[in-house]
């Protein structure tokens, strides 16, 4: 075995070493081999035939709205903000898995709506979301 210390030329070797692309695709099929029959654990199971129900009632979410004016209203309803903890702990407490949805005005002070969320939270209403526009 002899090395040549000299190089026979000086040409540029042109050519792509696919050894490490058909190495890492192998481990490609390997894994997706493995992978593919867990992805599809379904079970066959056929079903009772039985008269049809009525869905479970949807139970209308409270909305809770700050207007332009800094005005707070409980479902269409005004209340001051000292008082929106007491009337939401009223609602917890006649349900306790209420939905809220809190709408406010986009020109009204961050402060009144960081309060009215405190309120929120304190009353223990966990389940509320934020009503915005799309753009």
């Amino acid at each position: 075995m002899a090395f040549s210390t000299q190089s026979d030329g000086d040409d540029v070797m042109s050519e792509i070493n696919v050894t490490p692309l058909v190495d890492v695709m192998l481990v490609l099929l390997v894994a997706f081999i493995v992978t593919a029959p867990l992805l599809t654990n379904s079970i066959k199971v056929n079903l009772p035939k039985t008269a049809a129900t009525q869905p479970p009632e949807q139970k209308k979410p409270i909305t809770v709205s700050v207007d332009a004016e800094g005005k707070l209203f409980i479902d269409k309803q005004e209340y001051p903000i000292a008082t929106v903890e007491s009337e939401l702990k009223k609602l917890s407490a006649v349900d306790p898995n209420l939905t809220l949805h809190l709408s406010s005005d986009e020109s009204v002070n961050y402060g009144k709506v960081a309060k009215v969320m405190a309120a929120i939270e304190r009353a223990g209403i966990t389940r509320v979301a934020v009503l915005t526009q799309s753009e």
